[in-house]
């Protein structure tokens, strides 16, 4: 038996839309493909009611699309902190809480990564935002030691956390010759986080780092509130979203906000949830936006509009042209617009708070904006073209620098050692 020292020790990113996992050897730190070649896996689990069978990443969701019965799960860390963790949900194999489903997550990323590693690995670091949950610390550790419980299901023996944007701001002091002052900001699938770092070749060698965080923080605003914003303003109409009834009241609009929000799509599947949406009928003045609402939910295409909806947000701010959003799902030949100019209108509001919270980080440091030497970039939704254009704005004169947007903390996890947060 391996000496404990010689067991392997792996990062894990545990994203909100994705995650990844990647290997400290030495003192460099690797990515490990978990998906084929991908070292990125999507945070989703499809239980297939068909056949019995878990699946997960891009074969879950492609399991869900093709249109096997079953039931799948995304965007589970927003439950977090929640209520919702100790609750239990239908699966194929009877009920289970969110926080076994979480477990059965990392377990398949700890099996993946022991292939790569050739054992299973019994050592973690695991990222978590600043926080989980905005302006309640007793929810923020109740969120983290949910995680760390399923991280025990899981089968790991010594569990570690670190912040997310402190493990980029590790991964980022690889890529640097000189001492700097940079602004880490991390956007991932539900938070914002951000850490003022004094980082360093020289520094890289220390073992107490905590004297250079000069300071963190963060908002629970990420790209999963993007994609809601967009799927309601641009989709939901569609729907009935702010329809006016016979009588000339709103139709009522909890079904579209759950509906557009990634995991809260399942329970509109329910029967009580699809008798309360035949009962809205009476709301609409035209019916056929009823109908259509009531094809989606009887159907079971709600995550199919919020992966067009993803899908849409990312082409427009890639190509910074107008693209279509297919909703024949619903209505054959029925779709929905976005443009670069909806897509900044709409984002203008949750954009100017994650500004902010960057402005603030920054004040909480000593330090004005043209202190900085850079600004570091990672999670995936710091692509964003409105995000990065008001980022620049607000930030004018400071060198914007891209990481590995899906990476970058998990790499940098797998570096942390002691400035780790917490050890169980």
């Amino acid at each position: 038996m391996k000496a404990p020292s010689s067991l392997p020790t792996i990062g894990i990113d545990f994203g909100t839309s994705n995650s990844a996992v990647a290997c400290r050897v030495g003192t460099q730190a690797r990515l490990l493909p978990i998906e084929g070649a991908a070292t990125t896996l999507p945070t989703a689990i499809f239980f297939n009611a068909e056949d019995r069978t878990t699946h997960f990443g891009r074969d879950a969701i492609g399991q869900y699309l093709s249109g096997t019965e079953g039931r799948l799960m995304r965007s589970l860390k927003s439950l977090l902190g929640s209520a919702l963790m100790q609750e239990k949900t239908a699966i194929y194999d009877g009920l289970v809480s969110f926080e076994d489903i979480i477990a059965r997550f990392l377990r398949e990323l700890a099996v993946r990564a022991g292939r790569e590693l050739g054992q299973m690995p019994e050592r973690v670091v695991i990222g978590r935002p600043v926080h989980f949950v905005d302006d309640d610390p007793k929810r923020d550790e109740r969120a983290e030691e949910s995680l760390r419980i399923a991280a025990r299901a899981a089968g790991f023996r010594e569990i570690s956390f670190q912040l997310e944007p402190i493990a980029a701001a590790f991964d980022y002091e690889q890529r640097i010759s000189k001492e700097s002052v940079v602004l880490i900001v991390d956007i991932g699938g539900g938070t914002s986080d951000f850490t003022v770092v004094r980082v360093g070749p020289e520094r890289a060698a220390l073992e107490d780092r905590s004297d250079d965080v000069l300071a963190t923080s963060g908002v629970h605003i990420g790209g999963t509130d993007f994609d809601q914003r967009l799927n309601l303003e641009r989709v939901m109409p569609q729907f009935g979203f702010r329809h006016h009834g016979p009588q000339g009241r709103e139709v009522p609009s909890k079904v579209f906000f759950e509906l557009s929000s990634w995991h809260l799509i399942n329970w509109l599947y329910a029967a009580k949830a699809l008798r309360q949406a035949k009962d809205l009928r009476t709301s609409y003045a035209d019916t056929r936006l009823h109908d259509r609402l009531m094809t989606v939910l009887e159907e079971r295409h709600g995550h199919r509009i919020a992966s067009a909806v993803e899908a849409a947000k990312i082409e427009v701010s890639l190509s910074d042209a107008a693209t279509a959003i297919d909703l024949d799902c619903a209505e054959r030949g029925l779709a929905a617009s976005l443009t670069p100019d909806d897509m900044a209108q709409q984002l203008a509001a949750p954009l100017e708070s994650v500004i902010a919270c960057a402005h603030a980080c920054v004040k909480r440091a000593g330090l004005r904006s043209n202190d900085l030497d850079a600004i570091y970039l990672t999670g995936g939704s710091s692509a964003l073209r409105p995000f990065q254009n008001a980022l620049r704005r607000s930030f004018a004169g400071v060198n914007l620098v891209e990481g590995d947007l899906f990476g970058g903390v998990a790499t940098g996890l797998a570096c942390a050692t002691s400035t780790q947060r917490r050890t169980a």
